[in-house]
């Protein structure tokens, strides 16, 4: 994989044009990084001075915060003499900052994500510049307060750099030094691509990355396995160098290397096959796995971790959307494993070490992961078999897949395993 990757994500859209981003490696001067970084610390700021701010209001008054509100207070930061660097960078970073973290509070109090976090020097750090402050002519980038362009790598042949007109431009910087920046920009939604007539289930697991109900099977690319021997090593170096010296920065950067290159090459995989799916198949159906409740298990955390499923069924949802394809979530309690997908009987127990098993009612031998993809297209109603059930589903994407229905006359209900 190239030292220098880059990604292409539909951020929303469906008819007419869609918000498309495109993240690729930049090269900032000495005197840009110096800006740059002093950017970044500001943003921090804000963001950890007005987080806690709605923490203390909250406990407090039992009240919320509006972004008007963390936006006056912002401008009475700047009046604070401690405080009088926010005015040495561009104001719009900061102000992106808060509506970043009025829109996480707002998804927080909806329970769509976790409550937000503070900042920390030592993580990735990121600045927002809408289009009052940048301009992007001939391909040459200039941001507000920076001195000089900006310079980075397109990594796009199909797209010419010289028109794009982005709405908002995101710098960054990872804990291993590299930077980037992304480009959002309005785009036309591309053509749908033709239907194929093909349907598939998809049974996450751990043995196998993912099991297609057509019996074909992902093996793990296990990348995490094949550099741990020297991420180890790396850590070593580094508990060995004394903490605040030059040289335990070094071997930080050196640790922080080899988790991007894992994470590079994780994400590089996820995508390969995400495509792979939407382009081959009209709907898909995947099991909704409670991957947060799942690593608390203490014995497949890390195996569980190191899959990357949320990151896979999040491109999956997009991709499905941008492509005009089906995807059908089915609910995490319906028992796919254990239900036979040729005549519908449900086993009162399946332990996780048994791979292979024979129905006791018709007496087909089933692999357990393929089976249970067989079941999963079932259930979200992408197929037609004697083992329909009624289980819940929602479809992520064009509604074109009817809804799973109950066609057996006594049906295995979920949570009532019956022998």
């Amino acid at each position: 994989m190239a030292d220098a990757p880059s990604t292409m994500t539909v951020l929303s859209g469906w008819m007419g044009s869609v918000r498309t981003a495109y993240r690729c490696r930049a090269y900032p001067t000495p005197e840009q990084v110096v800006v740059l970084s002093r950017t970044f610390g500001c943003v921090r700021v804000v963001w950890n001075r007005t987080l806690a701010a709605r923490r203390a209001r909250y406990r407090a008054e039992g009240r919320s915060t509006s972004y008007a509100e963390t936006d006056r207070a912002l401008t009475e930061m700047k009046k604070q003499p401690d405080l009088a660097f926010l005015g040495e960078v561009s104001s719009v970073p900061l102000q992106q900052t808060l509506r970043h973290q009025h829109t996480a509070m707002t998804a927080f109090f909806q329970k769509r994500a976790r409550y937000p976090r503070y900042k920390s020097r030592h993580g990735r750090q990121s600045a927002s510049f809408t289009r009052s402050a940048l301009r992007m002519r001939g391909g040459n980038l200039t941001l507000g307060k920076t001195p000089g362009v900006l310079r980075f790598v397109w990594s796009w042949p199909g797209v010419d750099v010289a028109g794009l007109d982005p709405t908002t431009v995101t710098v960054s910087r990872d804990p291993d030094g590299r930077w980037f920046v992304t480009f959002a920009v309005d785009v036309e939604a591309p053509v749908a691509p033709e239907a194929t007539g093909q349907v598939v289930g998809v049974d996450l697991g751990l043995t196998d990355f993912a099991v297609l109900s057509t019996g074909e099977r992902i093996p793990h690319p296990k990348h995490m396995e094949r550099r741990e021997r020297r991420l180890k090593r790396y850590q070593r170096m580094m508990a060995r160098r004394q903490k605040g010296s030059a040289n335990r920065a070094k071997a930080k950067r050196k640790v922080a290397r080899a988790y991007s290159r894992v994470r590079d090459a994780r994400r590089d995989f996820l995508h390969q096959q995400s495509t792979t799916l939407v382009r081959r198949f009209d709907a898909i159906a995947v099991e909704d796995l409670a991957v947060a409740n799942m690593v608390r298990n203490r014995s497949l955390a890390r195996s569980i971790s190191r899959t990357g499923w949320a990151e896979f069924r999040t491109l999956l949802t997009y991709k499905a959307h941008r492509d005009g394809r089906t995807l059908a979530v089915v609910d995490r309690w319906y028992p796919s494993s254990k239900t036979c997908s040729a005549c519908g009987h449900l086993l009162a127990t399946l332990s996780l070490g048994t791979r292979h098993w024979r129905c006791p009612g018709c007496g087909t031998r089933h692999d357990r992961d393929v089976n249970a993809a067989q079941n999963i297209a079932v259930a979200a109603g992408l197929v037609e078999t004697k083992n329909a059930c009624g289980v819940d589903v929602r479809h992520e994407g064009s509604p074109s897949v009817r809804s799973a229905v109950n066609q057996e006359p006594q049906p295995a209900r979920v949570g009532i395993p019956r022998v």
